[in-house]
């Protein structure tokens, strides 16, 4: 288990009944969670004053209602800062459970002794390419969702990252991959949070189950000659961390070397002492290469 337990702006102050109770900066939000299937007995008195409850529809999607939150709003971690918005499908437009690999890979930038190139997949808000440019590399973010590439562009902006080597790319990620390996372009490290379920611009279904094994055979491609780690991530439900670290000993480990592990990430949960799972990640890295 990874747990990313340093926040000091956001915090997991209770669970129960499929709901997360949070405060983001000086906001609390209600959100729906399908992993928390107990029950508490929900004395934490921030549940009577949340900001913001997100509800789920029977037909289907939903809404924020009591929202009493601005446009936007901004959190740090450590020397980075987020702008949070409230999105539909209860997001707040960052996954506070991943600041476990940016602590991990970070310091295997500042360790590194050398330039690195990080190629960001599915990169969303930039959590990730805002935590490698800030270690020192050179960070390629490619999302197919211009306004996910627009808000990255911000965070870079407000963790003093405007002038860092960052690419910022709107592209099928499949499809860029393609045209890097025709191009003879290689990265030091890959980063990558695929979704469960997708279409490409040609209307190409993407099942996760069904296609991961094959993009991170192709993603391998574009790596450099000494790489430094590879990490994938996923919220899909029935993926495991330890069949994940299995395509990583394939697809990596087998040509370069270095070591796999795999985990699930966590957040603690304030009132109980104990922690919720909150998605899976399976990390290659490098021979030497040690961020402990």
């Amino acid at each position: 288990m990874w747990c990313a337990d340093q926040w000091k702006d956001y915090r997991l102050l209770d669970a129960s009944t499929g709901e997360r109770l949070e405060r983001w900066g000086k906001y609390i939000l209600i959100r729906p969670d399908p992993q928390i299937i107990w029950e508490s007995d929900k004395t934490h008195p921030a549940w009577k004053r949340a900001d913001a409850i997100y509800h789920r529809s029977q037909k289907g999607g939903g809404g924020w209602v009591k929202n009493k939150l601005p446009e936007s709003w901004n959190i740090g971690y450590g020397e980075l800062t987020f702008m949070l918005k409230p999105m539909g499908f209860k997001h707040t437009g960052l996954f506070p459970e991943q600041a476990a690999n940016w602590d991990w890979f970070g310091e295997l930038i500042r360790r590194a002794g050398r330039p690195i190139k990080v190629l960001n997949l599915f990169a969303y808000t930039g959590g990730a390419t805002v935590a490698a440019a800030k270690a020192g590399a050179a960070v390629c973010h490619v999302d197919a969702a211009k306004g996910m590439v627009a808000q990255a562009k911000e965070n870079a902006r407000l963790s003093g990252l405007a002038d860092a080597p960052i690419r910022y790319i709107v592209d099928d990620c499949r499809k860029f991959i393609e045209r890097e390996i025709r191009r003879g372009n290689r990265y030091d490290a890959i980063i990558m949070d695929p979704p469960s379920y997708g279409r490409g611009p040609s209307g190409e279904v993407w099942k996760l189950e069904e296609c991961i094994d094959e993009f991170v055979a192709l993603a391998a491609q574009v790596l450099s000659d000494k790489p430094l780690f590879f990490l994938i991530n996923s919220y899909t439900t029935g993926l495991s961390p330890l069949t994940m670290a299995y395509l990583l000993e394939l697809r990596v480990r087998a040509r370069y070397g270095g070591r796999c592990e795999a985990g699930e990430l966590a957040l603690p949960v304030e009132a109980s002492g104990s922690f919720l799972p909150c998605g899976a990640s399976a990390r290659w890295q490098a021979e030497g290469a040690d961020a402990r």
